[in-house]
């Protein structure tokens, strides 16, 4: 009898686990060069980071996309008004708009509350950047980041939480990267056998 609840309740814990795993990937491992390098632009206009309405309805989404924004302003912000001092017409401007195409974060409270159980919190942003003159597309790379449910728990939402600064780590490095040539970048998203991960 006791080896029989044993077994359900290690069946039952198989199904809850299992439905902790986000649906949540990118598409992609590596984003192509853009169309030009960005110092070709003599102005840039970075918009404020937008999320998927698809997600909008959730508390937790909002406040990571708030904390997602403040990253933004000081880790890709600063290298917009450094690329700005150098001046140049204003007709000659690339447009920089990041948007949150998919999210999954898991607050701290929920952490505290159901551990592992809450399932792994996951983002994807994609930044497109558009000539404004002419709004031809010269570039929409993609970024992704995970934090399992286990460390997230081990942690008690750290995990998560670093999960929104190194997206933007990563939005920061493309822009960097492609300055001054066009070289592309990591989304991201973990090689095959390995965790998701960007330091």
């Amino acid at each position: 009898m006791t080896r029989t609840i044993s077994r359900i309740a290690i069946v039952i814990s198989s199904v809850l686990l299992m439905s902790c795993a986000t649906n949540i990937h990118s598409s992609r491992l590596t984003n192509p060069p853009p169309s030009a390098k960005f110092s070709s632009f003599s102005r840039f206009e970075l918009k404020p980071v937008e999320l998927s309405p698809t997600y909008s309805h959730h508390g937790a989404n909002l406040k990571a996309t708030a904390k997602i924004q403040e990253y933004f302003d000081s880790r890709v912000k600063p290298i917009i008004s450094r690329w700005n001092e150098k001046g140049g017409p204003a007709d000659n401007t690339l447009l920089i708009e990041p948007r949150i195409e998919q999210i999954k974060f898991i607050g701290v409270g929920a952490r505290i509350f159901a551990g592992p159980m809450a399932g792994s919190s996951a983002v994807v942003m994609k930044v497109r950047y558009i000539d404004k003159s002419n709004g031809k597309i010269i570039a929409e790379p993609e970024f992704y980041q995970r934090a399992a449910a286990m460390s997230g728990a081990f942690t008690f939402g750290g995990q998560d939480n670093a999960m929104l600064a190194r997206i933007t780590t990563l939005v920061a490095d493309y822009n960097t990267r492609n300055y001054d040539q066009r070289v592309g970048g990591e989304t991201g998203a973990p090689h095959e056998g390995e965790e998701a991960s960007y330091n």
